[in-house]
């Protein structure tokens, strides 16, 4: 996972990292640019911990891009397909689509 330079990074530890995410400030609110929980520690509510945690203080919305196949583990955490992207989201989805599928998701805050 990679972080912009202005962006947070979220981490879960039991010991050591086990789950993690990234946010960059972008068109007055946030791009959540990484998801990930390890393996072994997936279904057990962490992404949605990570989650409020990191959206506690966030103003505007939220927007993510995912493959079809993520679709409702994202819906279950409180995303929603077809948001207004702002421009430079927009762009970088179109060019992402071209090689692999993908679909935006946005939430408003929490």
């Amino acid at each position: 996972m990679r972080s912009a330079s202005d962006g947070q990074l979220w981490v879960a530890r039991q010991g050591e990292i086990i789950g993690g995410l990234s946010l960059t400030p972008i068109a007055q609110g946030h791009w959540l640019t990484g998801l990930f929980v390890a393996p072994q520690w997936r279904g057990q509510g962490i992404a949605a911990q990570l989650l409020q945690q990191a959206l506690g203080d966030c103003d505007g919305p939220v927007w993510l891009f995912c493959h079809p196949d993520l679709l409702g583990f994202y819906e279950r955490l409180g995303f929603h397909g077809a948001p207004a992207l702002p421009q430079p989201l927009a762009e970088r989805l179109a060019r992402y689509s071209r090689s692999k599928p993908m679909i935006a998701l946005g939430m408003e805050p929490l």
